[in-house]
């Protein structure tokens, strides 16, 4: 056996140059990272106030995130502000109330760090917040960050309030009950979109817009924030962050809307071949399309079962088709769409008809931005008188993965709005 001698020498020299060294991190046994995610921060309340320690954070002692509230619209308790941040993939949000309601020393779209050490993490009427930070906690990072909003419909905003909680996002709805000429935002609206309901819009009498008139319907960008109010049952409200957050205004949601494809069972049109079939709005030509059910490879609303999935890879037109008139026009339509599964985008329009469908015309321009996840399209139009509408996907050939996309297209929640003098 070959022997390795070493050198006493080069021992000694070594042991002393290890000692003038400073000890390298063990990264494979990892490092508690100062900061925590806005989610981690959420996951430590169990109910009760809580102190913060590092101890609860994994060793970290401070959140980051961007602002998306403005104060300067006071339509938020004084000393209150929110952030969000992404971590592990979500956005979370969360409230922030400065002790002694001290005025707010940041903007929306401003990036900051906050030390969260020594604050109490607790529910207010409902809403979770963070109490007890001074203005010294708060560190501005960056100005001017591009502020993430999810867009949403109302009913999942509602069925997964507690995860859209203290972030930003934008729905479309009609106000419940249809407002008077003289009706203005302060107080509570009870938002609907025709399937859910249980969402109000809460503007404080303090707001710059408090006085504002109301739409019959818009969309609404918006902080969704759980409130008791006084003593009674907590409820979701959706708060407005200034008047720009009101857009798409237009007439009232016809009743029976938005068509959801969830009746009839999807095996009363499991063929691409055309055929007219009775949805719950009406009697609809589903030309290449069918009834859809595959959970999460169509794009159906969340709180839904079904939609419409068109077909791939045609060199003719595929239709979902209105075959009835609404009677008082048309100001707006709103719908979901997506890609099938893994398949390439599509390109489609939305078409209308005030002759009973013997011409058609485009809206705007094609679409061609489907993917994976579901977006929502909004239509603004002026069309008085009956009025049909119906989605053609164009009929480009088979894909080619260069300059033909083709595939499969989810539809989903088709709304229509009544002109604005009805």
């Amino acid at each position: 056996m070959k022997h390795i001698h070493f050198p006493v020498v080069a021992l000694l020299a070594c042991l002393a140059l290890g000692g003038c060294l400073k000890k390298d991190i063990d990264y494979a046994h990892g490092t508690p990272s100062p900061v925590a995610s806005v989610e981690v921060l959420r996951s430590t309340y169990r109910g009760a106030a809580l102190q913060l320690t590092t101890s609860e954070l994994m060793g970290a002692e401070r959140i980051t995130g961007v602002v998306i509230s403005d104060t300067s619209s006071h339509n938020l308790p004084a000393g209150n502000f929110v952030i969000q941040d992404i971590g592990r993939g979500n956005i979370r949000g969360i409230t922030i109330a400065l002790s002694g309601n001290a005025a707010v020393p940041v903007s929306a779209g401003d990036s900051v760090a906050v030390n969260v050490i020594g604050s109490t993490l607790l529910s207010n009427k409902g809403s979770l917040q963070l109490t007890g930070i001074g203005t010294d906690k708060i560190t501005l990072l960056k100005k001017g960050v591009k502020i993430v909003v999810k867009s949403t419909s109302l009913s999942d905003l509602s069925a997964n309030f507690a995860s859209y909680e203290g972030t930003l996002v934008k729905v479309n709805a009609d106000f419940k009950q249809l407002p008077a000429p003289t009706d203005v935002y302060a107080g509570d609206k009870l938002l609907y979109d025709g399937l859910d309901s249980s969402i109000v819009l809460h503007t404080e009498t303090s707001a710059t817009f408090a006085n504002d008139k109301m739409p019959a319907s818009a969309t609404f960008t918006g902080i969704p924030l759980y409130n008791s109010g006084n003593g009674a049952a907590v409820v979701k409200q959706l708060y407005l962050r200034n008047s720009s957050d009101v857009s798409n205004a237009s007439g009232p949601l016809y009743n029976g809307y938005p068509e959801d494809f969830e009746s009839p069972d999807a095996a009363a049109k499991g063929s691409y071949a055309a055929a007219t079939v009775n949805l719950k709005t009406g009697l609809w030509l589903l030309d290449q399309a069918i009834l859809a059910t595959t959970k999460d490879r169509d794009r159906f609303n969340p709180t839904g079962k079904q939609c419409i999935r068109m077909q791939q890879n045609l060199a003719k037109p595929a239709y979902v088709q209105m075959n009835y008139d609404l009677p008082n026009g048309a100001s707006k339509v709103t719908l979901s769409y997506g890609s099938y599964y893994t398949d390439a985008s599509s390109t489609w329009n939305l078409q209308y008809s005030t002759n009973q469908g013997a011409s058609w015309t485009v809206i705007g321009n094609n679409i061609k931005d489907a993917g994976p996840s579901a977006k929502t399209a909004t239509f603004l139009m002026d069309i008085k008188g009956p009025v049909r509408f119906r989605v053609c996907k164009l009929g480009l050939g088979t894909t080619n993965g260069v300059d033909i996309l083709n595939g499969r297209l989810s539809i989903e929640d088709i709304a229509v709005f009544q002109q604005l003098n009805y």
